[in-house]
Order: structure tokens, then C-alpha cells, then sequence
């Protein structure tokens, strides 16, 4: 068996390739930065170190690599049992191209054998964004092929892991926590038997309680702490009045989703403060950069902190943490992030409302606007 992980960073080998090869699948990364490609063809093997309260190795063996664009990576495809991607929601469309030779390689060489192809991705119905990606790109012929050989699950995802310097460059440390649930509907053919990925029925129901509890948490955590000159995940959640927020914030997010997806309120709440606890974790050291980064995207209007909002608000409950979250999110400052370069400019330029409502989604004429807005000054 084969998998071809698309994305060679801390995700795509702390997590997903670790799973993957775990399962007894011969992993092929696929990545277009070259030094890494190097090193993994060179050593062809790395360690995930699992850094929590209780630590253990992971060896990782006979691993390879290709670049991404490359006409190898085309030929990996036409003999794959399962591709999965880690490199981030904007990066699909990249990577959609040379899927769609690959498909079309395959169908040409008559591989009949059944491939799933599965986005792991922090988003809504990642794999479905993949798909019409793909889809766009393939002649009718191969697009007609498809349905019966390849399958498109999506997923929901979750695991930290945060960018820790190793000994050894390619080794990743992360939590031990870890979910990998994935639609069982899509699958084509039999569904995979890997330990650590867990078949579901009603995946958006999944993929909402993570995005917008640990998401949405992780976010409002890493925005206030930023404003307050804090560096970390875990000093964010250390000091009492952020602490206060973020869980407030989890909560009238986890409100929403009780309403919405009919969760037992105790079993969620109980799964709040799990998350709260993963937060404080004192073996990783989570960057408020990192988790704060692309604010634009994370303030759009189906992200982690939006959607969460205008649920509870839809619901009539209590909202006034996201709101605070999401006038936090607006103070983001990183010359290095691109999004925050730009969403810094506009609200100078065009003004605090102006931007607001421009990446939100949400109408200049609504209230809620000038809820944020009011957040955002309070800051």
C-alpha cells in the first residue's frame, strides 16, 4: 500500500504521515522546497516526539520524497492507494493540477484499484474545495472516470503542532492528543482500516465542534495575548483575565453547536476544558504568531470566528466574547503576515468599519459592525 502525503511540514509528517506509516502504508512526501525534499531522501527517516505529559518516540522509516510539480509526483499518483494533503487551505489550488495528471495517468494506465483522496486541512469541507480544484482541471473522459475510482472524504482534523526546533531537523515534536475523523459516505471502494482515523457518518458535526471550540479558542487566546506583548499559547491561558475570555468565548461558541448539532451540553462543556488543558500544555511552546496568523482568513465569514458569533447570535444566546475575539483578531500586527499587512492598511485607508464588514461577510448596515468596532476600541 501506498500514500502520497502532499505537504512535508510539521503537520504533514507530525501527524498525518506518522498515521499513515503507523498503518503499515509506504510513505511519499510531496513538497516543492527542495532543502526538505533533500533531507528526507538523504535520511530517510525522522522521529515525532510526542511531548506531554507523557512523552514518548515515534520512528518514522522508509520515507521518501518528490517535488509536488514534478512529472514523479504524477507517476506516484497512478499507483496510490490514498493521497492526503497538509499545506493549508490557499495551497489547494496549487496542488490540484498535479493531482488531476495524476488521475488522468492512472486512468490511462487502467488502474482499476479504488483511491481516496483526503484534505487535511483546518476548514470547512476542505476535501470538497479539493475536489471542484481537481474536477476544473480534468478532460470529460478522465471526469467521467472519476466517481467509480476515486473517492473525495472530507475531514476534520486536529492536533497541535507547533513549530519546535528538534536536534534533528526533521524530527516534529507534538501533543498526544490527536483526531482524525473522516465522512465514511465518500469513500470509494472499501474504507481504509488505519488506526488513529475514525470513519464518521455526520462529519460536519465534527468538523464544527473542533473548528469552532479549539479553533476558536486557539484564536482568541493568541489575539488577546498579542496585545497584551504575550508570546505563547501558555502564558496566554496562564494569565487570569485572557483565561476568563477564551473560555467564555469556547463557551458561547460550544452553545451554538449544542443548539445546532443536538450535543449532550456536559459532554461538550467537558471537552472545553479538555481543550483548555491542551492549551496550558507545558512541553510545546505555541507562538501566538503562529496560531494568530492570516487573520484575514480567519475572520472570514465561514472561519472560527464569524460563523461561531453569528450562530449563537441566530440561536439568541450570548455573543459578546466572539465579538471580542473578532476585535481583537483586527489588532493583529505581524510585519511578517502578509494578511496583517493588509488588513492593518485597510482599516487605515478605509476604515475601521469599512473593514470590517469588507472581510466578515457581514453587511455595512448591521449592528454588528459596530459591536466589533466597539470591541476593537476597547482594546
Amino acid at each position: 500500500m501506498k500514500a502520497i502525503q502532499f505537504g512535508a511540514g510539521n503537520i504533514g509528517r507530525g501527524f498525518i504521515g506518522a498515521v499513515l506509516s503507523q498503518a503499515g502504508y509506504e510513505l511519499v512526501f510531496a513538497d516543492v522546497v527542495e532543502d526538505l525534499l533533500e533531507q528526507i531522501n538523504t535520511r530517510k527517516e525522522y522521529t515525532v516526539h510526542v511531548s506531554d505529559h507523557n512523552s514518548y518516540d515515534i520512528p518514522v522509516k522508509g520515507v521518501r520524497a518528490v517535488n509536488s510539480g514534478s512529472s514523479e509526483a504524477v507517476s506516484e499518483i497512478a499507483d496510490a492507494d490514498i493521497i492526503t494533503t497538509a499545506v493549508g487551505l490557499r495551497i489547494l489550488k496549487f496542488v490540484a493540477p498535479t493531482i488531476a495528471k495524476g488521475l488522468a495517468a492512472r486512468k490511462a494506465a487502467g488502474v482499476e484499484k479504488p483511491l481516496n483522496i483526503i484534505a487535511c486541512e483546518n476548514g470547512l469541507r476542505a476535501t470538497s474545495q479539493l475536489k471542484e480544484l481537481v474536477m476544473a482541471q480534468l478532460e470529460p473522459e478522465v471526469a467521467a472516470w472519476v466517481p467509480a475510482h476515486v473517492g473525495f472524504p472530507d475531514a476534520a482534523v486536529d492536533r497541535i503542532v507547533p513549530p519546535v526546533r528538534c536536534e534533528v531537523p526533521l524530527d516534529v515534536a507534538v501533543e498526544e492528543y490527536f483526531e482524525w475523523d473522516v465522512e465514511r459516505s465518500s469513500f470509494v471502494g472499501p474504507v481504509p482500516d488505519i488506526a488513529g482515523m475514525t470513519p464518521v457518518d455526520n462529519l460536519l458535526a465534527y468538523v464544527e465542534r473542533k473548528l469552532f471550540t479549539l479553533n476558536t479558542g486557539h484564536a482568541t487566546a493568541a489575539y488577546l495575548g498579542k496585545i497584551k506583548g504575550i508570546n505563547t499559547i501558555g502564558e496566554c491561558v496562564a494569565d487570569p483575565e485572557i483565561l476568563s475570555n477564551v473560555k467564555a468565548a469556547m463557551q458561547q461558541s460550544g452553545e451554538g453547536l449544542v443548539r445546532k448539532f443536538g450535543f449532550d451540553h456536559d459532554a461538550h462543556f467537558a471537552y472545553i476544558e479538555k481543550i483548555l488543558r491542551r492549551f496550558s500544555n507545558p512541553y510545546l511552546r505555541d507562538e501566538c504568531d503562529r496560531v494568530g496568523r492570516e487573520p484575514l482568513r480567519k475572520l472570514s465569514p465561514n472561519d472560527r470566528i464569524i460563523l461561531p458569533l453569528l450562530t449563537a447570535k441566530g440561536f439568541g444566546l450570548p455573543y459578546d466574547k466572539l465579538v471580542l475575539a473578532a476585535g481583537a483578531a483586527l489588532h493583529f500586527d505581524n510585519p511578517q503576515d502578509p494578511q496583517s499587512v493588509e488588513m492593518l492598511a485597510s482599516i487605515k485607508e478605509e476604515g475601521l468599519e469599512a473593514t470590517i464588514s469588507k472581510y466578515t461577510g457581514i453587511a455595512a448596515s448591521d449592528p454588528l459592525v459596530a459591536e466589533i468596532a466597539a470591541a476593537y476600541n476597547q482594546l
